[in-house]
């Protein structure tokens, strides 16, 4: 494979700043560029086309389309797309330099039809993104409930994520449901027998909410995409799940009755929110891992309450189809 078969998929809504930054960071990555971009702006009124213009230097496509959501945007670019295979990113991304370099290695010597890629937290990211990036990306927060390289079930995330022509037609790629469309994808290449890995030297810095507020509502729909996604693909449920709740509920628990005897579980937790401090300070520094323990609390209560919701609602209104049940989870394509 060369670096002419493969086809870059942006879907952008009102977020030309970000667009600008990533072609940037294409601009700068290392070795041949003769790669494709497809931009697929998704019913902006804040339109990137005027900064694509600033990088004649890329190959780049752009489609203006009415807006129907990520998962139908990337379909639309896929099938636009001159490639053999299919390099999907958000806008809210950053390459870093080797990126592309990593690609080709991995796809000429260790072949996937779909990859996932990781991320990490840009130097240049508020203290506060530092502290959610490590929330939703160090083991000792998640678990890599995604799965890592070692696991028969990763689960590639659709900010850094490939997948080939072949797998994407035979699929017909992402549905309209959001978030969750990426998870969704990949159980479905699975049950088809098609090769996923994680590739752990792909990486992106991804930008992640500026406010305690709007990651919680983030992390909120995707514990109710998850309790969507496991009654969709009945197989894919799994006990480790329902972690964060159990979490959640041990940790109230605990704190109620701080002040009434003393108990190991107040000792457990104080021990583990410990764990993240050391482990944030030695990757970011001290204000970080501070914020790394709110935010990795936030986590656990926010994801545990959706899943809990969505369960709840999924179990007590078994007839009704899903997309009636969260209208706000489903993007109406035509």
């Amino acid at each position: 494979m060369v670096s002419k078969d493969i086809s870059f998929v942006i879907p952008v809504f009102n977020r030309p700043n970000e667009i600008d930054e990533l072609l940037r960071s294409f601009a700068s990555l290392n070795g041949e560029k003769d790669f494709e971009i497809v931009i697929v702006e998704d019913g902006s009124t804040n339109k990137c086309d005027q900064i694509i213009k600033n990088y004649n230097n890329l190959n780049i496509s752009y489609y203006f389309k009415k807006n129907s959501g990520p998962g139908d945007s990337r379909n639309f670019g896929m099938k636009k797309a001159k490639g053999s295979y299919y390099i999907i990113l958000d806008s809210d991304c950053i390459l870093r330099d080797d990126y592309f370099e990593n690609v080709m290695i991995n796809l000429n010597n260790n072949y996937a039809d779909c990859f996932g890629g990781i991320d990490d937290a840009h130097i240049s990211f508020s203290n506060f993104q530092k502290a959610i990036s490590f929330s939703m990306t160090s083991f000792i927060t998640t678990g890599h409930l995604r799965g890592g390289k070692w696991s028969k079930d990763f689960q590639p995330r659709s900010f850094n994520m490939g997948i080939s022509k072949i797998a994407f037609e035979d699929s017909r790629g992402f549905i309209n449901i959001h978030p969750g469309e990426d998870p969704d994808l990949s159980l479905r290449l699975y049950k088809k027998g098609y090769l996923i890995k994680n590739y752990d030297d792909v990486v992106v810095f991804h930008k992640r909410r500026i406010s305690l507020k709007s990651f919680f509502t983030q992390v909120y729909k995707f514990g109710v995409a998850r309790s969507i996604l496991n009654s969709m693909h009945k197989d894919s449920k799994k006990i480790i799940y329902w972690f964060p709740f159990f979490f959640s509920l041990l940790l109230i628990l605990s704190i109620f009755s701080i002040f009434l005897f003393p108990n190991k579980l107040v000792f457990l937790f104080f021990i583990y929110f410990s764990l993240i401090l050391i482990s944030c300070t030695i990757k970011n520094n001290l204000i970080v891992a501070i914020l790394a323990i709110v935010t990795t609390a936030t986590q656990f209560f926010a994801y545990a309450l959706g899943f809990l919701k969505g369960n709840t609602k999924i179990f007590l209104r078994k007839d009704d189809d899903l997309e009636s049940l969260f209208p706000k989870m489903f993007f109406k394509v035509n």
